[in-house]
């Protein structure tokens, strides 16, 4: 049996300690009207001091945190606003138990006292029993057969989405035929009724498997758009740096964006290694054609001459100069915009595995691995590999929501199609991210736009667009919210928090930013007036870190984005009007929230 190398539903059993949590949160996003983020006051207590203080409050304040007697609070990020706000965020076990759907942020004031709290489930945790009434065995066997695959060992965990409260079972389950890549889900079994409460590939891909089937159906064979045909790199590049070993400056020659510096690192007189010690020790491998297990498996990029890729697929390296400048422009962006270091900002880099698997059109985030996942193509629907620099932006963009919000779709269908708004608010959130790394990247060969994977060969020129959803056809991505909403599929419900975001930025109506033309409309037919992609991509990120959580949907998000906006500008801003402006036009307001959140 393969072991599983990709995430699981992102519950962690073992108890994290104050000293681990100080090792993310070397930033701190700004409180105020600034994109960047800066240290913490000099005066503030210390992390370990400010954990205890939001787990005392937690109980303290129980009638609002849903945190009870039987409950234990393992805190996973903290952050610390130049004003002194602090906000830390934990994970639950109940009796004892990891609890699903059970994550909470405790926001405190600079002195540490209690202000609010942001919490996944809205009821008390409660379980009567914590023995089960179906053995392990039996619940193994139930979730090898949900996602056709071998049952790893069954854990108990109590189960508090969807407005339920239930003795589970959660299952990794490895091998599984309904997955494309990696073949692991995480599947949760009703301990006392044998029902399967969730079946959830623990990848996430690029491409979802609906459209993968209708571009199949279609006939479709996508040679993705170039920006080389073949033109090596130019001689001057790879002047190394001083001394027998470290960083060196390289060049690539790539697929999709031309020639691009690399910072590699030198191992010898005249060797290198596609690997920068400048970013975390960010590093792209060959897997050979294989579904690796582990990124050490892959085989390193080396060379001589520190020029790397030749501008075709005819050389191995070319896929992994685009795959190294895609993660080095995702943690550029992140760390100059918002001074996140690294993925988990942890200061650790990301990696890459190339030519991963075979006949595997698809890319995908690892969260376990730390790493991106790229097949080269099909050979049906794409010849050529999906090392897109939107594609990677998009899909490390889902390894800071594991990170921090970790939002889950609410259900999966037998084919991996995953449903419901936290699911699509996750998509969104890599679309919009995904974009501002293009906009930060300012390619030429690659400009940057509000369109998904226009680089691809799509008949429709892009395969999602933030400004008007509904004009991707090949997924029904939708423009405004309705109650249909809570069970859509997650790509096409995507729509909804990308349209707000995107009339946010830039606002509604026709206009052409960077060549491309845009037409946002608004349900109802007002208008809109941007407050500029900076501030817009602000607030979604302060939103995301702080005051979302596994169950956040689209109100919530509202929710969530006002919050943000009052604390970066003020409740009486233009900004702060704007953000709930942009949110009724895609038809989410405080009105048509469900009632128990009005």
């Amino acid at each position: 049996m393969r072991r599983p190398h990709i995430r699981s539903l992102a519950i962690a059993v073992a108890v994290t300690t104050a000293a681990t949590v100080t090792a993310g949160v070397a930033g701190t996003a700004a409180a105020s009207p600034s994109v960047t983020r800066g240290p913490a006051p000099a005066s503030s207590p210390s992390h370990a001091a400010i954990v205890d203080a939001a787990r005392a409050a937690a109980y303290a304040h129980a009638a609002a945190t849903g945190v009870g007697k039987k409950d234990q609070l393992q805190a996973t990020d903290l952050l610390v606003d130049p004003d002194g706000k602090q906000h830390v965020r934990f994970l639950r076990t109940h009796r004892g138990l990891p609890v699903l759907g059970g994550d909470l942020v405790v926001h405190l004031d600079a002195k540490s006292a209690y202000l609010d709290v942001t919490r996944a489930s809205r009821r008390q945790v409660e379980v009567t029993s914590t023995s089960p009434k179906l053995s392990a065995g039996q619940a193994e066997t139930k979730a090898a057969t949900a996602a056709k695959g071998q049952a790893g060992t069954a854990q108990l965990v109590v189960d508090a989405r969807a407005d339920r409260t239930a003795l589970a079972y959660q299952v990794e389950v490895s091998d599984s035929r309904a997955d494309e890549a990696g073949g692991v889900r995480t599947v949760v079994v009703d301990a006392a009724t044998g029902a399967v409460l969730s079946n959830i590939p623990a990848n996430d891909s690029f491409l979802s498997p609906a459209v993968q089937e209708k571009l199949r159906k279609q006939g479709a064979k996508l040679s993705p758009a170039t920006g080389l045909t073949g033109s090596a790199a130019p001689a001057t590049g790879g002047k190394a740096a001083k001394g027998s070993s470290g960083a060196a400056a390289g060049t690539g020659s790539s697929l999709f964006v031309g020639k691009v510096p690399l910072s590699t690192t030198r191992t010898a007189k005249k060797s290198f290694t596609l690997k920068d010690s400048t970013r975390g020790n960010t590093e792209t491998r060959d897997a050979g054609g294989k579904e690796l297990e582990k990124f050490t498996d892959g085989k390193a990029f080396t060379n001589t001459t520190n020029r790397w890729g030749d501008g075709t697929t005819r050389n191995r390296a070319t896929a992994a100069v685009d795959a190294q400048y895609g993660i080095t422009s995702t943690l550029d962006f992140y760390k100059k915009t918002f001074g996140r270091k690294g993925i988990k900002n942890d200061g650790r880099g990301a990696r890459a595995l190339v030519h991963f698997g075979k006949n595997i059109g698809n890319a995908f985030w690892s969260s376990d691995c730390g790493c991106m996942l790229y097949g080269d193509g099909d050979g049906k629907t794409f010849t050529k590999p999906l090392v897109v620099l939107d594609v990677t932006g998009h899909e490390l963009t889902h390894g800071v929501v594991d990170a921090t919000a970790s939002l889950q779709p609410t259900r999966v269908d037998e084919e991996g199609n995953q449903f419901g708004e936290p699911g699509a608010l996750n998509e969104s959130l890599a679309d919009i991210f995904g974009s501002s790394v293009e906009f930060a990247a300012n390619n030429p060969k690659n400009p940057p736009n509000y369109l998904m994977g226009e680089k691809l060969g799509l008949e429709q020129k892009f395969l999602r667009r933030l400004d008007k959803p509904s004009l991707d056809k090949l997924e029904g991505t939708v423009d405004y919210w309705s109650k249909e909403s809570y069970d859509t599929e997650v790509h096409a419900g995507s729509g909804v928090s990308s349209h707000a975001y995107y009339l946010l930025a830039e606002g509604s109506g026709k206009k052409v930013i960077g060549g491309v033309t845009y037409d946002s409309p608004t349900i109802d037919g007002s208008t809109v007036t941007g407050i500029g992609r900076t501030k817009a991509t602000a607030i979604y990120y302060r939103a995301l870190t702080r005051y979302m959580v596994s169950t956040t949907d689209f109100h919530d998000a509202r929710t969530a984005t006002l919050k943000a906006a009052k604390d970066l500008y003020g409740a009486k801003s233009t900004e702060y009007k704007t953000v709930d402006k942009s949110w009724a036009a895609v038809n989410v307001t405080a009105a048509n929230a469900p009632a128990a959140k009005r």
